[in-house]
């Protein structure tokens, strides 16, 4: 097999995965609104599936690649699961601020 071509070194995906992560959970965290929420759960997958693909590709085996598609697949689950949810929230309280769902009760 021939040698890889010069490329973007590793270490620059994985701080810019570690970056992306970092976003994500500050954004789950620190923010109130349920859709804010709901997108930085998907950046944190989305760093995820990059630190797996970067490694897959450095170190030449598939297995990155295939994590990363089974990720995929349970974020597209998560995603029409958490969007039916948020919309039922919404119609029954009105709001998608976290701090004001505090009770399942009506």
């Amino acid at each position: 097999m021939p040698p890889l071509p010069a490329a973007v070194p590793l270490s620059w995906y994985l701080t810019l995965s570690a970056f992306l992560f970092t976003l994500g959970v500050a954004g789950f965290l620190f923010r109130r609104n349920i859709i804010t929420v709901f997108m930085s759960i998907e950046l944190m997958l989305n760093a995820v599936n990059l630190t797996f693909v970067a490694f897959s590709y450095k170190l030449q085996q598939v297995d990155g690649h295939i994590f990363s598609f089974f990720v995929m697949v349970v974020a597209a689950a998560e995603a029409a699961v958490g969007l039916a949810i948020i919309l039922t929230v919404f119609k029954n309280r009105q709001t998608l601020e976290i701090d004001e769902l505090d009770s399942l009760k009506n």
